[in-house]
Parts: C-alpha cells; structure tokens; sequence
C-alpha cells in the first residue's frame, strides 16, 4: 500500500532510532537529490534521538532535525525505538 503523500511516521518529540551504517552508506552513495547525508551524520548510526522538527520536501518526502544530532534526516534512515 502507497504511503499518503505530505504524513510523517515520526512526530515531534517521537523517540527514532538511527539506522545502522550500512544503511547509512547505501543510502549516501544512492542519493542524488535534496539534503544529502554529510559526513559528520555517518557517527550517529545506531543512535537514538528524539525528533525535534518534522518538515516536508516538495513533492512529499519527509525530512526531520533530532536533538543533539546534526543535519537533517531523511525519513528512510530513521526507525521506530524498540
């Protein structure tokens, strides 16, 4: 089923888990578009944060700030907390 277009999976002030580094460099080395993941962002994988700001690309994608994490974070790299 098609997620509805512009509906975060996380709110703010949400717990979301980082995910791990492969995933982290699969999805760095793919993409091409708005608010690629820096350098500095690659440290956090595997951390917790809690979601501080939830905004949206045009076009739909989901894009968060956590706390104490730099940069912004595009919703594929984030999971639930256990």
């Amino acid at each position: 089923m098609k997620k509805a277009a512009y509906k975060e999976n996380f709110q703010k002030g949400s717990c979301a888990r980082i995910v791990g580094r492969a995933k982290l460099e699969d999805f760095k080395t793919s993409w091409r578009y708005h608010h690629p993941l820096q350098d500095e962002q690659m440290s956090f994988a595997d951390n917790r944060a809690e979601i501080v700001w939830v905004g949206f690309y045009h076009g739909g994608d989901v894009l968060y700030e956590l706390a104490g994490v730099p940069g912004i974070w595009h919703e594929v790299c984030l999971e639930p907390c256990d």
